[in-house]
């Protein structure tokens, strides 16, 4: 606008102040060489490397914001002042354009993170419940979600079937059958007896078919059936028998809870819908009772369903015709000497008649003798045709064939160690680890069952011990300082192992010093001192060495069957597996599997090795009988071999 045919003039453009800002460059030149001895925190590495390039917190951003335009600067400020760590997918990613920059190798600064062991946070995987997304985020690659979606498919498809359910056929069966709950429960028989032990069928040797049937139904048994089951299982598991009744063998807790589950499956498949998923019988609940178990149809319809429902007979079939027959034995069979139990008979239809209840009511004796003659022909009949539904074995195949096999599954131990969390940080995810490493450590210097490891007790250096009498009344073990020997020893006596008669034994305790070795007697003090206080979080306290972590809906800090099966699959899927899509995982092949196959791995290592079946009975508390039984399919090989071995001794000595 013109002001008197003068313009006005122009207004001064103000130059910025300051330095102006320098041009981002992709790959700066590193002004020193790295140091030898890098530091081993995230944060101290991270300004190291900056300084070395000579960046700035801001500079650094402006070339990182090249690639993701949302990071905040104070993400990068905040992991200087060690106030946080990369934990979710965006900043992993950061971290990755981080080392790419200063051409560090690949994973070189996620090395030095403290929350190694936790899966990052941001996976969004459409279609899959948060449950689930839960479990697979720990084994998805960072960039999961920019990689096509067939390859996501493949890697899900992946994770599932090797990690998650394990690829067996077996397994594959057990995560259907699983879907179908039918088992009736008892809650009129002692809670003693009421645990789980679905897991613990792999905690036996003699390595039979498990069912996954196992999982409790959630029907509750009737009034009636659950009083007469409550009098079978007081028969069995009292200490002396009611007046006038004799028996043969008595049943323990882990005894007495599986023949309960065993029944309750039974009788949940006789009174399922024939028109369901089951395919049962369809009796009114109204009309279940024990009694019912002294006919030879009950038991043929029973083995005949499960043979249609698996597809063949197995030795679990032959097992249950077996606890028939114990039942009607003469003179020390329950079912014998209750002939009060055919009062409660009703008639079923294709089943059991009127007529044979009466002829039943009228000679009790005859009825059970002709059952006890029925299903040992059975079971003889049986036993030409059963099957194997489950190599126990192969979970762990690549680790028994291998030439050493306990130095392959220290392999696990390691990779625990390798992703270890900072304390400071991460108190109770470092506790959990060290657990862990313990849980595989002791497993493999001791060789004993589920059961004996579970329920191991604990006295700190210091504490008086349990002597060997309390804990035979116990019937655990103690973990304890020997001030003599000045190591960590475990004592079990012999009344807490499953083969508590067994030559092995012959009446003393089990005792073994633990050796100091890979730091053992340090983290054993460590977890005592510090994590495993972390983990009960002011709970009570069990007592036992290994507990479990204690949360807001969890506030028993006690394992039992279940949770110890599942804490020990945990670590298998965790740090054993070999994820080729991560690169995370021990070992390639392996399979999730229970803390039974610990002692395969020690039984195949001592034969390999020597090839003695004596010396690999030592190692799990058995007799040479039984590893040769179960073990020496890995042995005629390598038998050549070490004959050879000292053969060939003349020949190098010539």
């Amino acid at each position: 606008m013109l002001i008197g045919n003068v313009e006005p003039p122009l207004p001064k453009v103000r130059k910025k102040s300051g330095v102006p800002p320098k041009p981002i460059v992709e790959f700066p030149v590193a002004l020193e060489e790295a140091p030898a001895d890098e530091p081993a925190s995230f944060a101290e590495a991270l300004e190291l490397h900056m300084v070395r390039h000579g960046d700035t917190t801001w500079s650094l951003h402006r070339a990182i914001c090249l690639d993701e335009p949302d990071v905040n600067y104070r993400t990068i400020t905040s992991w200087l002042r060690g106030r946080a760590v990369p934990g979710t997918l965006k900043t992993r990613r950061v971290l990755k354009l981080i080392e790419r920059r200063y051409r560090l190798p690949d994973g070189h600064l996620a090395a030095k993170l403290p929350n190694r062991n936790s899966a990052p946070k941001g996976h969004d995987i459409a279609g899959v419940g948060s449950a689930e997304q839960r479990r697979l985020a720990w084994h998805l690659p960072d960039d999961f979600a920019s990689r096509p979606p067939v390859e996501r498919e493949q890697i899900l498809d992946w994770v599932r079937t090797h990690i998650v359910t394990g690829a067996t056929d077996y397994r594959q069966f057990q995560a259907a059958a699983m879907k179908q709950r039918y088992a009736l429960r008892f809650f009129e028989v002692p809670a003693a007896h009421q645990l789980s032990s679905s897991a613990d069928q792999e905690d036996s040797l003699d390595h039979e078919d498990t069912d996954p049937d196992l999982a409790w139904g959630t029907r509750l048994a009737p009034a009636r059936l659950a009083a007469e089951m409550s009098d079978l299982v007081r028969f069995k598991t009292s200490t002396l028998t009611a007046i006038g009744y004799k028996r043969s063998g008595v049943w323990g807790s882990e005894t007495a809870s599986q023949k309960l589950e065993h029944l309750g499956l039974l009788f949940g498949a006789m009174c399922s819908a024939p028109g369901s998923a089951i395919r049962g019988l369809g009796v009114p609940t109204r009309n279940l009772c024990l009694a019912l178990l002294a006919f030879p149809a009950t038991w043929d319809w029973y083995i005949q369903w499960r043979e249609r429902r698996r597809g063949f007979y197995t030795a679990w079939e032959v097992d249950m015709l077996a606890l028939g027959a114990s039942m009607a034995r003469a003179d020390t069979g329950w079912l014998r000497q209750s002939p009060k139990l055919a009062e409660n008979l009703k008639p079923i239809p294709g089943l059991v008649s009127a007529a044979e209840i009466e002829v039943a009511k009228a000679d009790w004796a005859g009825t059970c003798e002709a059952l006890h003659r029925h299903v040992i022909a059975r079971a003889k009949e049986l036993q030409r045709i059963i099957r194997v539904h489950r190599d126990p074995f192969e979970p762990i195949l690549p680790i028994l064939e291998s030439d050493s096999p306990v130095g392959e599954y220290r392999k696990i131990a390691d990779e625990i160690l390798a992703y270890m969390p900072d304390e400071n940080r991460y108190p109770v995810a470092a506790a959990e680890a060290v657990r862990s490493l313990l849980l595989i450590r002791l497993g493999l210097h001791l060789g004993v069952r589920q059961k004996n490891l579970r329920q191991l007790l604990v006295k700190r250096r210091g504490q008086i011990p349990l002597t060997e009498r309390q804990l035979a009344d116990r019937k655990c073990g103690e973990l304890r300082w020997s001030a003599r020997d000045q190591g960590w020893e475990v004592v079990i006596p012999a009344e807490a192992f499953k083969n508590a008669t067994s030559s092995y034994f012959g009446g003393k305790p089990f005792r073994l010093l633990l050796p100091d070795l890979g730091g053992l007697f340090g983290f054993i003090d460590a977890y005592l001192e510090r994590h495993r206080q972390a983990l009960l979080r002011g709970a009570a306290d069990p007592g036992t060495f290994f507990v479990k972590t204690v949360k807001t809906t969890s506030m028993d800090a006690a394992y039992n069957q279940t949770t110890f099966y599942e804490a020990w699959r945990l670590i298998i899927q965790r740090y054993g597996i070999y994820n080729p899509y991560t690169g995370r995982g021990a070992i390639k092949g392996l399979l999730p599997h229970g803390p039974h196959s610990v002692r395969d791995v020690l039984a195949t290592h001592i034969l390999k090795k020597t090839g003695s079946f004596e010396q690999a009975s030592y190692a799990i508390q058995d007799t040479p009988d039984t590893v040769a039984n179960h073990y020496a399919r890995f042995l005629p090989q390598d038998k050549a071999a070490l004959a050879a071995q000292v053969l060939n001794q003349v020949w190098s000595a010539a």
